[in-house]
């Protein structure tokens, strides 16, 4: 095992700091299993760029959209498979991760029939395909504006099923902080996964390596930004531990199918280490359990594995307190990524959630949502 304060230095240098964090240290033990590993990635790589595995880059962006300050944000817009969409569904992903969080939902969604659903996903700014940002403009407060904007462009009209996971729910809090009359009027259920409305900095993963006052996270942060490329150097010489720490964090179960570990590993690798630090600030200092109650005129849902060691099980009972008719659903022995460690499950709860959302549809207002048709 490797020191406290060494886990957390290989965590930030691999970037694991957002979705698969690190609190214990996590070892290869035999040259060979490094080897294998490196094998595996490889093969990986090949089905990635081949689109045959699970995590496999979708299409180049089907659309983009300029968030009010000029950061670019890729976009992507699924129809329903059969018939016009009764509501539109709007996935919004964690910290350190993008879209392709979503893989199995993106699939599973669009062939619902009753009702039929539209399904937006997005890359938060400086994740995924998206825009890096400024380091300053990194905020909840900034996601939950961004999220607005994606609105106003792909979805302008008709009902709205929102989801987001771990920051993706923190940025749904923000954007019920700034627009409440939103949730009185469009959105008509939310889910909130493996997420947190206050008090990041008391456990898991936050209060550790994210927090705010770690000097460690914030001097590789400047590291990344002085010498991107040593830092990136060290964080492949570093890349199998970064997959055991990786699946330590993000799963539960520790014979989860390595193709998910794999996905996990992927998309974390892809962003640069200093994008992920510049959200430390705003994720240590999250607070939103006042806008909770924007939500409570809506189908809510929450979701928690109690082998979250990100951000722990009690996080999301706390949500659910706050908002007595939400349904809460613990998935035992699962760590912080239920979407893909029981994505079966996920996905009942939120076609229930959705069917729930379409009730209350009035029935004038059953029209195809989507953009507004142009002269």
């Amino acid at each position: 095992m490797v020191s406290r304060r060494a886990w957390q230095a290989l965590g930030v240098a691999g970037g694991v700091a957002g979705a698969a964090g690190a609190a214990v240290g996590v070892g290869v033990a035999t040259h060979r299993r490094r080897e294998l590993a490196r094998d595996r990635r490889r093969l990986a790589g090949e089905l990635d760029s081949r689109g045959e595995q699970p995590g496999a880059q979708p299409a180049p962006t089907s659309s983009s959209v300029m968030a009010d300050d000029g950061i670019r944000l890729a976009c992507e817009e699924i129809p329903p498979q059969q018939g016009p969409p009764r509501l539109t569904v709007v996935l919004v992903h964690g910290f350190a991760l993008d879209r392709r969080t979503w893989f199995f939902q993106r699939q599973s969604l669009p062939a619902l029939v009753d009702p039929a659903v539209r399904t937006v996903l997005y890359d938060q700014r400086s994740h995924g395909r998206s825009e890096r940002a400024p380091r300053d403009t990194c905020t909840l407060e900034q996601l939950g504006r961004d999220l607005e904007a994606v609105l106003r462009a792909l979805a302008p009209e008709g009902p709205l099923v929102l989801v987001g996971h771990s920051m993706g729910g923190m940025t749904l809090m923000a954007l019920a902080e700034q627009h409440p009359e939103l949730f009185d009027s469009r959105v008509l259920g939310v889910a909130l996964i493996s997420t947190s409305a206050g008090e990041m900095g008391s456990a898991g993963l936050p209060g550790s390596l994210l927090s705010r006052y770690n000097p460690l996270t914030r001097g590789i942060g400047g590291l990344a930004r002085l010498q991107p490329k040593l830092v990136q150097q060290g964080r492949r010489m570093l890349s199998d531990v970064i997959w055991g720490i990786t699946r330590r964090f993000a799963f539960g179960d520790r014979k989860v199918d390595p193709a998910l570990v794999d996905l996990v590993d992927t998309m974390i690798s892809a962003n640069a280490v200093d994008a992920l630090t510049d959200f430390v600030d705003t994720l240590g200092t999250h607070n939103r359990i006042a806008a909770l109650p924007a939500l409570a005129g809506c189908e809510v849902l929450v979701m928690a594995g109690t082998k979250d060691e990100v951000i722990p099980y009690t996080h999301g009972e706390r949500i659910a307190a706050e908002l007595p008719s939400a349904q809460m659903i613990s998935f035992e022995g699962v760590g912080h990524l239920p979407m893909l460690e029981r994505r079966a499950e996920v996905e009942d709860a939120l076609e229930g959630l959705i069917r729930r959302s379409a009730a209350r549809i009035p029935a004038p207002a059953r029209r195809a949502p989507g953009r507004k048709r142009r002269a």
